[in-house]
């Protein structure tokens, strides 16, 4: 299995999002694009213009999401990458999103963030005592529920790794990265314990 989810929607920042949908590939991974639904979606360019005190916009490329997450099986996937942009804030109520994040810090798989992608996890719930980079104006999204902020281009906690904008891509996509390579690994050498913990949590989920 090497199937990595990345997680996008309108507004999905594309350098966030293109880099590591690219540097999967790299080293053998099959990105699986998933959004609220299976559809070609708009990505954009964001940046701080001298004399802006905000980021300005613009339209990027397109990117097609082949799965919705209401068909996302999470045990199909080694890890999972949550991409930057405005996309975020719509996307973290989502309650299959929600489910699928959860999942994958439950389980201990690799997992990415970047930039506005904390808050798809902060709304699940799963950054508490976590420590996280993310870019600066979403410190309190983190925060406030209960995640530890740490202005570092490249921040490793456990099977979590954290980036503050698409400036920090070359830093930390690597280590995640490294991760899920250790992840293919486990998952060969032990098959037999892979069906083994699939049959808990479906067992699990049943209940």
């Amino acid at each position: 299995m090497n199937q990595v989810l990345i997680v996008i929607g309108d507004a999905s920042e594309t350098l966030d999002t293109l880099y590591p949908y690219y540097r999967l590939q790299e080293d053998g991974f099959i990105p699986v694009v998933a959004a609220p639904e299976a559809q070609r979606y708009q990505m954009v360019m964001h940046e701080v213009r001298p004399g802006w005190t905000i980021t300005k916009e613009w339209e990027g490329y397109q990117l097609e999401a082949t799965i919705s997450f209401r068909d996302v099986d999470p045990d199909d996937y080694l890890g999972v990458f949550f991409s930057g942009g405005r996309a975020p804030e719509y996307l973290r109520d989502d309650p299959d999103l929600i489910r699928i994040t959860q999942n994958f810090f439950r389980v201990n798989k690799p997992i990415a963030s970047v930039c506005h992608g904390v808050e798809i996890a902060a709304r699940a719930g799963c950054v508490s005592g976590r420590r996280m980079a993310t870019v600066a104006k979403c410190r309190f999204d983190l925060e406030v529920c209960g995640g530890i902020y740490v202005n570092e281009p490249c921040v490793v906690d456990g099977n979590l790794v954290s980036g503050r904008t698409y400036h920090d891509n070359g830093l930390y996509l690597g280590p995640w990265i490294k991760l899920l390579k250790e992840a293919r690994q486990q998952r060969h050498r032990s098959p037999a314990a892979s069906l083994d913990r699939h049959a808990v949590l479906a067992d699990s989920s049943v209940r």
